[in-house]
């Protein structure tokens, strides 16, 4: 019986892990997410600031690009919208793996108890 417990703990204890790696992970994503977000932002007050007859340019590659101004500031609000929205998506992600890791430290309490109470009646027998 307490050998069968403890098998079963070892693989919650894995999956506990691994949940733990994943949110590790898409924290990280969140993070990067963030980041974005705020250099756009940053990106976006510095073109609010430009003149409409002053010039912009977007660096591709090597290369500087004379970009019109209307144009850079709608492909910012676009960039920005989306990483709000992939924001809102991983936000939603990571609340939903904060409550699986919940569920799942609850399984791993309720083993760990039921692995000690058998490991106490096997000690009781010998």
């Amino acid at each position: 019986m307490a050998e069968e417990l403890h098998k079963k703990l070892q693989q919650e204890v894995e999956n506990f892990q691994a949940l733990q790696k994943q949110y590790q992970k898409t924290l990280s994503v969140r993070q990067q997410l963030g980041g974005q977000l705020f250099e756009n932002e940053t990106v976006k007050t510095e073109l609010d600031l430009v003149k409409k007859d002053q010039e912009v340019y977007k660096l591709i590659g090597p290369v500087l690009i004379k970009q019109d101004i209307e144009e850079a500031l709608q492909n910012v609000n676009k960039r920005m919208d989306y990483i709000k929205g992939e924001l809102k998506r991983v936000d939603d992600t990571i609340t939903d793996m904060e409550k699986k890791q919940d569920s799942q430290r609850d399984v791993l309490n309720k083993l760990q108890q039921q692995y000690q109470k058998a490991q106490l009646v096997a000690a009781t027998k010998n």
